[in-house]
């Protein structure tokens, strides 16, 4: 029957309504960062320490140093939302037109310039693996990667079509010290702060 993708398209649609309801009702009470995905719900348990912070600060600073004044490089909440893909995510910093951020509610990601992730320490593969997968499928065309554990990351750009949906097609890698590109602006790298060694 013709039907059914429709019936399967409301059904997953009320378990990601169901899932977005559990997170909101968590985000208070339980420590952490919550975030939906295409697989399930991801739970990141630790609090940002303070190279994560302190590299999202200066990521930050450093971007609205060099864009128009009418961008912003925004961080914390709202999330960016995409009910029909069913994925709800929070970057650490959200290029966005200050025009585009006055909505209620979640933030459309397809109004963003760029997200900027810093990875985190206790879950990497949510940013290196994740959201490389999430993003293009959203529509957030640029996602630059910072990762204090190795002084090094990435930015990913030029969706494209696959068989497994929309990717990346350009990733340009780069090393904690030169200087990176993100959308039309390049911001410096160095000092950027490291984790500590476990």
């Amino acid at each position: 029957m013709t039907i059914a993708p429709d019936d399967a398209q409301q059904g997953a649609s009320h378990i990601y309504r169901a899932m977005r309801d559990l997170v909101q009702s968590m985000d208070d009470t339980i420590p952490g960062k919550f975030e939906i995905t295409k697989k399930g719900i991801v739970h990141d348990m630790m609090a940002p320490v303070g190279p994560h912070e302190l590299t999202t600060l200066h990521l930050r600073k450093r971007l609205e140093k060099v864009m128009p004044d009418e961008l912003v490089a925004h961080t914390g909440e709202p999330d960016v939302e995409d009910e029909s893909q069913g994925i709800m995510r929070r970057p650490d910093v959200m290029v966005i037109a200050m025009a585009d951020m006055d909505v209620p509610g979640s933030f459309d990601p397809r109004t963003l310039i760029a997200a900027v992730e810093v990875v985190s320490r206790s879950n990497p593969d949510n940013d290196w693996v994740s959201k490389v997968r999430d993003y293009p499928l959203i529509g957030i065309p640029i996602y630059a990667i910072f990762d204090p554990r190795t002084g090094s990351g990435a930015v990913l750009s030029d969706i494209h079509p696959t068989p497994d949906g929309p990717r990346y097609a350009t990733r340009k890698d780069f090393m904690y010290g030169e200087d990176v590109t993100i959308a039309e602006w390049t911001i410096s790298t160095a000092n950027l702060p490291l984790y500590p060694d476990q």
